[in-house]
């Protein structure tokens, strides 16, 4: 995956490719890499984002795959832009109890609709959900 990564490395919790999320540093999530239409965000595993069985839970899963696929949205201009999400569509295929690593594609972006697709995998590779959504892009004010 081509990245810009670099200009977000090391950044303060709770801080997700630029923007201030407070949701970011409830899961945990680090962004790893962004650019070309591409974001990669990482969770790593919390016992209070567990299910009753130990498994990340299927919420904490939906967390890390709007927020990569909103990522991905704004992949193009990852500082001027935040985004809204419109829907998005979530497929759980396995459990996990370890780290969890959310890629995600735009597919499409229109002047203020983005359509992307994305995937959360487990450390070792294994698929454990697909899903699509939905994004309307949203200029930021300037130093905001």
């Amino acid at each position: 995956m081509n990245s810009t990564a670099m200009p977000f490395e090391n950044e303060d919790p709770g801080v997700l490719f630029a923007l201030p999320m407070p949701m970011a540093e409830a899961f945990g999530l680090r962004g790893e890499n962004i650019g070309s239409d591409q974001a990669t965000v990482r969770m790593p595993h919390n016992a209070m984002h567990t299910n009753s069985r130990g498994d990340v839970h299927g919420g904490a899963l939906a967390v890390l795959l709007d927020c990569t696929l909103a990522c991905a949205a704004r992949a193009h201009a990852p500082v001027r832009f935040g985004v809204v999400t419109v829907d998005m569509a979530l497929h759980y295929l396995a459990p996990c109890n370890g780290d969890v690593i959310g890629t995600a594609i735009c597919e499409l972006r229109g002047r203020s609709l983005c359509f992307v697709r994305g995937e959360a995998r487990s450390t070792q590779g294994e698929l454990l959900a697909l899903a699509t959504g939905t994004f309307k892009l949203v200029e930021r004010a300037p130093g905001a």
